[in-house]
């Protein structure tokens, strides 16, 4: 689905523009992401197949939400929407707690893809039986250990599970998420 999202500079400052999504991609103007990691008390995490429909990479598994963060919208109103209409999970602001902004450069074609992902974490306090995913955007979910995570990581060039260039933020992801838990 195409919608608006703010333009921001290559610093990611606003510029006071709005762009549709496929033209901000198409001329690879910059722009905000939210991506909201769930985690559990026992050390797993959520993670999210992505669709088979999905022009980038399809079926790989990934961040547990995800998306872009409409115009005018604030990013903590885009990760709760994010993960109502991805996962069928509702949760208030003060469940969630950034934990950085990264910056996220990538030719994938005709996309252009320079992203500012505001990255969140929050506890998943439900069974996984209880989420309902999106089928346009999620193909499955599943936890894993953090060992498993970690595994599954270090051999990601060539088992298709990971995107196999994010591997330090995924590790970045697994240092934090094991912080706040006091592992």
């Amino acid at each position: 689905m195409d919608e608006y999202i703010d333009i921001v500079t290559k610093e990611g400052n606003p510029t006071g523009k709005v762009a549709l999504k496929s033209d901000a991609h198409k001329n690879g103007w910059y722009h905000n992401t939210i991506h909201l990691w769930l985690y559990t008390r026992k050390g797993e995490i959520l993670l999210q197949q992505r669709s088979r429909k999905k022009k980038i990479y399809p079926l790989l598994w990934d961040v547990s939400t995800a998306g872009h963060i409409d115009a005018g919208e604030i990013f903590i109103e885009a990760a709760l929407r994010e993960t109502k209409e991805e996962i069928g999970l509702t949760l208030k602001p003060k469940h969630l707690h950034k934990i950085g902004t990264f910056l996220h450069e990538t030719n994938y074609g005709d996309i252009q893809d320079n992203e500012f992902h505001q990255v969140y974490i929050a506890e998943l306090t439900v069974d996984l039986n209880k989420l309902t995913p999106q089928k346009n955007e999620v193909e499955a979910l599943k936890l894993v250990s953090f060992e498993t995570f970690k595994k599954l990581l270090e051999q990601s060039e060539t088992n298709q599970h990971f995107i196999s260039t994010n591997k330090s933020y995924y590790s970045f992801i697994i240092k934090t998420i094991k912080e706040k838990l006091n592992i």
